[in-house]
């Protein structure tokens, strides 16, 4: 198969603008005819949904005058994507990421409500069924990487402590890999712990470092066909999760990133980017814990839960 990133050489296209009446006639009737094709869906919502993606992809295709070319090296992308992806691996979670997608419907879905912590996006590397922590304990599991002790809060909108919130998290390693990238099945730098009765939480983890997302798959040679750069800025994943709030799914990231502008997933919110302070090798450390000669770093996220009706 070709390289389904590859548009061929262009071909002749008509101005939009000066398309004939009679053309532009044709190319109305076959949205009309279509949208008509929706009109027995007895489901209001998935009639709706429909109805607007045909018309916003019929206006994508005259806008730009797609060739017939153009359109079947979109489906042999699709195509692509589809046949990498499996229960290890989401391209097409990649493929939404990259283009935005999965960061406007969060943003569509989590409105802001009071100085509730905001959302961002849930990326491809999230499993079910982490191990349990206790508060302090260590959620690295042997990944390599810089010590980073983590602590905060967890609060309504009003400043209530929510006890018994649970708390996942999730990184890569300093090599810049997620468990789930190894073939050895081993569960690192993920686990989940609860908030105590004041609300209060803290684990050491590991200080984030930048890396690419997976591309060495069609989504990858996308953003290589297009000039763009494949890395994330530096982050450590939460999911956060109590009885009557919304659910919330975020990062914090690390300030200073130079990558914080540039962030492939388009993820980066100013109010999750949180001071990693560097501590040095020798310095005692919050729980008496011994991180033998080298460096570490602390960070401090308060956490805010959204009311569930929000």
């Amino acid at each position: 198969m070709t390289d389904p990133t590859r548009v061929l050489e262009a071909e002749p296209r008509h101005d939009p603008e000066h398309i004939s009446p009679e053309q532009r006639a044709v190319e109305e009737q076959l949205i009309s005819n279509v949208l008509r094709s929706f009109d027995d869906c007895t489901d209001p919502r998935l009639k709706q949904l429909m109805q607007s993606l045909v018309r916003h992809l019929h206006a994508f295709i005259r806008d730009v005058r797609l060739t017939e070319a153009e359109w079947n090296k979109a489906i042999e992308f699709l195509t692509a994507v589809g046949h990498i992806t499996d229960d290890r691996r989401q391209e097409f979670i990649l493929l939404s990421d990259v283009l935005g997608a999965s960061m406007q419907t969060i943003n569509v879905n989590n409105e802001a409500y009071e100085d509730a912590t905001e959302a961002t996006v849930f990326g491809p590397f999230f499993v079910e069924n982490s191990p349990r922590i206790e508060h302090g304990g260590d959620i690295s599991g042997g990944a390599a990487g810089q010590p980073c002790w983590v602590e905060g809060s967890v609060t309504d909108t009003d400043g209530n402590p929510i006890p018994n919130a649970r708390i996942e998290v999730w990184e890569a390693d300093e090599d810049g890999f997620y468990d789930v990238q190894y073939t050895d099945d081993r569960v690192t730098a993920r686990a989940h712990l609860y908030s105590d009765e004041h609300g209060h939480y803290r684990f050491w983890g590991l200080t984030p470092t930048p890396y690419p997302i997976p591309h060495d798959g069609p989504v990858g040679k996308m953003l290589e066909a297009t000039g763009r750069s494949p890395m994330r800025a530096s982050h450590l994943h939460f999911m956060v999760t109590a009885p009557g709030k919304r659910t919330l799914v975020t990062h914090i990231f690390v300030r200073g990133d130079e990558l914080l502008k540039y962030d492939t997933v388009f993820g980066v919110k100013e109010s999750l980017v949180k001071d990693f302070e560097e501590q040095p090798a020798g310095t005692l450390t919050p729980d008496g814990r011994d991180v033998g000669d080298r460096p570490w770093s602390k960070v401090r996220f308060d956490i805010v839960l959204a009311p569930a009706a929000s």
